[in-house]
C-alpha cells in the first residue's frame, strides 16, 4: 500500500494547480459572473491551500479548493455588488465593417449580456458550461451533481429566454 502524496511537496502542489486552477476559475465565473474576481479568488484559494497544506489530505484537495473558493466568492459578493461582465470577444467585430453593423453588434451584445446576466444562476451556469466550455449535458450533470434531465431543462429554459432577443436569428450562439 503506497503512501499518499503530501500537498506540501512543491511538485505535488504544482500538479494540483495545473490540474484544478482553470477548471476552478471557470466554475467561479459561470456561477458568479465575474472573470477578474474568479481569477483573484482562484489565486487566493491556492494561497490558502499552501498555507494549510499540512492539514489537507491529498484525496480531498478538490473539495477543499472548491469550498474555499466558494466561501471567498460569497464573502466578496457580500462586500460589493457584482455586475456580470463577459469577455470582449463574445461577438467578433471586424474593423472594416460599416458603422451601422458595429452599432447593431454592440446593441446585440448588450442585449445578450443583459439576458444572460438576468438568467437564474442555475440556468446561466449550465448554459455557459455548455456553450463556452462545450461540455455535454452529461458532463455538466456530473460536475453539478444533478440529473441530466435537470440540465436539459435549465439549458432549454435559458434558450427560450435568449430567443426573446429578436436579433438572435442573425447570430449564432
Amino acid at each position: 500500500m503506497g503512501q499518499e502524496p503530501s500537498v506540501c511537496e512543491e511538485r505535488v502542489y504544482n500538479q494540483i494547480y495545473r490540474t484544478h486552477a482553470e477548471v476552478l476559475r471557470n466554475y467561479l465565473y459561470y456561477k458568479f459572473g465575474d472573470m477578474q474576481c474568479a481569477e483573484d479568488i482562484v489565486h487566493d484559494s491556492f494561497v490558502k491551500l499552501w498555507n494549510k497544506c499540512s492539514s489537507v489530505v491529498y484525496d480531498r484537495v478538490t473539495g477543499f479548493l472548491y469550498k474555499i473558493a466558494r466561501n471567498l466568492m460569497i464573502d466578496n459578493l457580500r462586500n460589493k455588488k457584482v455586475a456580470l461582465k463577459f469577455e470582449k470577444g463574445l461577438v467578433h467585430v471586424q474593423e472594416n465593417e460599416d458603422p451601422y453593423f458595429k452599432l447593431r453588434t454592440k446593441e446585440f451584445r448588450s442585449k445578450l449580456e443583459s439576458v444572460i446576466s438576468n438568467l437564474p444562476e442555475k440556468q446561466r451556469e449550465a448554459f455557459l458550461m455548455n456553450r463556452i466550455d462545450k461540455l455535454t449535458y452529461k458532463e455538466i450533470a456530473l460536475r453539478l451533481e444533478v440529473s441530466e434531465t435537470a440540465i436539459e431543462k435549465r439549458i432549454s429554459k435559458a434558450l427560450i429566454k435568449l430567443n426573446s432577443i429578436t436579433e438572435i436569428k442573425d447570430f449564432s450562439i
